[in-house]
């Protein structure tokens, strides 16, 4: 096996994009991406059953096209990676078991590995080389709110901080629908929010009072957790009240309001987790990074500490299977044991198990 450089495929299908990705050590060679998002927008939400099938439907025809955008074949590949988990039990079943197949078909090595960290490996690809000391990454995506420290991407993350309720992709899609905007609801708010007055609303900032904060010295139960099932409860108290008078909702003026109480709880705890942990790189990943206020706020405040953010390109932002190879790239690189067949799809999967052991 090619250690130094070695050619990796990586599979993801934890939600609802079947994605195939081949790198060859640090260089992405290929991001083949299936996604099944027009399938769920008229029920307002991923449905579980439907993206396990299109999955299937997929998969075969994803992995042809990596291969040949690629310009490699199965039997080059020096190692087959996969999500799994943590990510919807059915459609990560779907992954898996065709991660299997083919590696029991090619004889080569199989690395399960952690969505979530995949979101961090991505940041090794574009011959970047090393991550850097101090490396931490904010995760915020529809199912994943969290904040970690990433002392070494292959064997050692921790996690700081989550939200303890709705992840914030999943309160911009619920807070969308109240407004009558489109699902996701992510780029939706985004672009009422450009029209609107962030002010024009007094929103809850959740977790932020002081007996969940605490000191540094003395932390509070969720100093650096996040909450956003109030937010979502309060934008609903404020579309009733228009409703019930009978006047129009100020759609730009709530999506704006709501909006910059996710952005300001996040960057406000993001900052205070790389201060005191000692992240000094940060990096972001998940669909919502690609949210421009998000990007916005948490870079200038990120700055105001010397903490440099790396974004990566908003197609590596979202679910891929480049993150995948990425991922499965290092550990082939690192030498580290690969898990083999003996696993199984893990929904509950902890950010900590960055690769499952081998049985």
């Amino acid at each position: 096996m090619n250690t130094a450089e070695p050619l990796v495929m990586g599979i993801e299908s934890s939600c609802d994009e079947t994605g195939i990705g081949i790198v060859r050590g640090t260089e992405l060679l290929t991001n083949t991406v299936s996604s099944s998002m027009a399938e769920h927008v008229r029920f307002g939400g991923v449905i579980p059953e439907i993206a396990s099938r299109a999955h299937l439907e997929a998969f075969v025809p994803a992995v042809r096209a990596a291969l040949d955008d690629a310009g490699v074949t199965l039997d080059q590949l020096d190692a087959i990676a996969v999500t799994s988990g943590p990510g919807l039990a059915g459609a990560l079943m779907v992954g898996v078991a065709a991660a299997k197949a083919l590696a029991v078909a090619t004889g080569k090595p199989l690395y399960a590995i952690n969505h979530l960290v995949a979101h961090v490996g991505v940041g090794l690809l574009d011959d970047r080389g090393e991550l850097p000391d101090g490396l931490g990454a904010l995760l915020v995506s529809g199912g994943h709110t969290e904040i970690l420290a990433v002392p070494d991407i292959t064997s050692d993350v921790r996690l700081l901080g989550a939200t303890i309720d709705d992840a914030a992709g999943e309160a911009y899609d619920k807070v969308a629908r109240l407004l009558g905007l489109s699902y996701p609801g992510g780029p939706a708010i985004d672009k009422a929010a450009k029209d609107g007055d962030p002010t024009a609303f007094a929103f809850p900032r959740g977790l932020t009072a002081g007996k969940y904060m605490g000191s540094a010295e003395n932390p509070g139960p969720h100093r650096f957790d996040m909450s956003f099932s109030g937010l979502k409860t309060a934008v609903a108290r404020v579309v009733e009240a228009f409703d019930a008078a009978g006047q129009p909702v100020p759609v730009a003026d709530v999506a704006a309001s709501f909006q910059e109480s996710v952005v300001d709880v996040i960057a406000r705890k993001t900052v205070l987790a790389c201060t005191e942990h000692g992240i000094t790189t940060l990096l972001m990943g998940g669909g919502v990074a690609a949210n421009s206020r998000l990007r916005e706020v948490v870079t200038a405040r990120c700055g105001e500490h010397g903490i440099p953010v790396v974004i990566p390109p908003l197609s590596l932002c979202t679910d891929n299977g480049a993150m995948v190879a990425a991922l499965g790239s290092r550990l082939v690189s690192q030498r580290r044991q690969p898990t083999g067949i003996s696993f199984t799809a893990d929904p509950g999967l902890p950010v900590s198990t960055v690769s499952v052991p081998a049985a």
